[in-house]
């Protein structure tokens, strides 16, 4: 009797420790970033685009409609991203960040990466995750001197194939194609062959085999961030994609034409400076049209390699302990308020998807229509981790947003060069430096094409302090 019950408490006991064991175990962390991408995809509602990859992560788990970056730029917003704090300007802000920790000048908190590199994570980048893909600078970005993010990744991987280096692979076209005259080359571009053709291709076959090596370094968790660089400028992706649209029909663009006032509307120079065949979206139907099946297509092509990512982590096992996040850096103009491009403070350039997932996340498939911002992204994998969170990040944890879709969310805030706004759940309010102010209804068929700052001056007055307070403006 005594030797039965030392077995039953001994199998109790080991029952207990794996269960505990279980419960310890850190799950791990896939970002997918992806440029330049606008919330235009089926499971935002856009029955006409195919992205049925993200649409079946959408569906398995939380889809936040009302995200918002914290700058309409590839650097800015992934320094926001990577450090999970407001700050830094332009694309070059990583770098500039890079620099005072190699000076020493001050105490520079870690980033994203580094923290949970430090709390036992192997962590390993691919593509495009910071702004300079690889994450090196120089004349070709492959300098291997100039960290651009310093103490962060046990691996910064791009293999940059025919287009020779990073700098070529990040604005390449088919076949190793370089820039560079931006003038002449195309401003799209669809040619048959593999989705290897195109530089997104070789990067995902990267991302796979690191998925492959993380997955066999048994007891130790990874933070894998793989960045898609479609559909950034040049819009080119494999012929195939481009037929899904074919016969397609786009809704009309919605207020098309040029504001009035001051905003921070621009020229579209990114998007103009390339060869366009001396057509103008703006002016030819015909040719936006073309543009906009093009977009369509590249992110076709990107949903395509989120498809590969995921499908690979489901055949190594790793997908029942892994919390999937997918994040556009920024949203993309195609034609509203006649630009062509991001780098407005209007809700197309700051307006992006932003897609959280995991296993046993409760009413899977629901959206979350709160507004959130790219800053709590960091305190949200710190709690879905189980980490401690530094005290240096500015967002806050969207885990009861995950718990409950219905859950409130709280105004987001953006800058683009000497201009600052606030989203609110009713309104856009931008400051500008010199006292210029425009304010725009969203619960208005207008919305952000009628400023009606001068006749509401107490919201002005107040998202004025919150704006001030919050970006810690003078």
């Amino acid at each position: 009797m005594k030797k039965l019950f030392f077995f039953v408490t001994a199998l109790v006991m080991f029952a207990f420790v794996s269960c505990t064991l279980a419960a310890e175990k850190k799950p791990n962390v896939l970002l997918i970033c992806v440029d330049d991408l606008r919330p235009e995809l089926a499971c935002y509602g856009a029955s006409y685009i195919h992205s049925p990859n993200i649409d079946r992560l959408a569906a398995a788990g939380r889809l936040f409609r009302s995200h918002y970056v914290q700058a309409p730029t590839c650097g800015a917003s992934r320094h926001t991203l990577l450090t999970g704090r407001y700050g830094g300007a332009g694309n070059h802000a990583l770098f500039q960040r890079a620099e005072k920790i190699k000076a020493a000048s001050e105490s520079i908190p870690p980033s994203m990466p580094a923290w949970f590199r430090q709390n036992g994570y192997t962590a390993v980048s691919v593509g495009k995750v910071s702004h300079h893909p690889g994450g090196l600078g120089g004349k070709d970005w492959d300098d291997t001197t100039k960290l651009e993010m310093p103490n962060s990744w046990d691996r910064h991987l791009l293999p940059a194939g025919p287009w020779q280096h990073p700098r070529g692979w990040m604005h390449g076209l088919a076949n190793g194609e370089i820039r560079v005259k931006a003038g002449e080359m195309n401003v799209f571009q669809a040619l048959e062959g593999s989705d290897s053709n195109y530089p997104d291709g070789i990067a995902i076959d990267e991302a796979l085999r690191q998925l492959d090596q993380l997955n066999s370094d048994e007891g130790k968790p990874f933070f894998l961030a793989v960045g898609i660089l479609r559909p950034h400028l040049p819009l080119g992706a494999p012929a195939k994609y481009l037929k899904l649209y074919e016969n397609a029909e786009l809704p009309v663009t919605p207020h098309p034409t040029k504001p009035e006032g001051k905003t921070t509307w621009h020229g579209s120079g990114e998007f103009m400076k390339y060869n366009r065949w001396k057509r103008n979206p703006n002016t030819d139907a015909e040719f936006a049209l073309e543009v906009r099946k093009h977009y369509a297509a590249c992110v076709s092509y990107a949903d395509a390699q989120v498809g590969r990512i995921l499908e690979r982590l489901k055949k190594v096992g790793a997908a029942e302990n892994t919390v999937v996040v997918l994040w556009g850096d920024h949203g993309w103009h195609l034609g509203e308020h006649a630009i062509w491009g991001k780098h407005a403070l209007f809700e197309e350039s700051l307006r992006s998807p932003l897609i959280v997932s995991y296993p046993g996340i409760l009413k899977p498939g629901e959206s979350a229509e709160g507004i959130v911002e790219t800053l709590d992204l960091f305190p949200t994998l710190c709690e879905l981790a189980n980490l401690p969170k530094p005290k240096s990040v500015d967002g806050v944890s969207l885990q009861p947003m995950l718990e409950d879709p219905a859950a409130p969310g709280h105004p987001a805030f953006a800058y683009q060069n000497d201009s600052w706004t606030i989203r609110t759940k009713t309104h856009r309010f931008i400051l500008h430096k010199d006292g210029s102010t425009e304010l725009y209804d969203h619960t208005s068929p207008a919305k952000e094409t009628k400023n009606i700052a001068n006749s509401n001056e107490p919201v002005v007055k107040e998202l004025t302090k919150q704006v001030q307070e919050r970006l810690e403006l003078e």
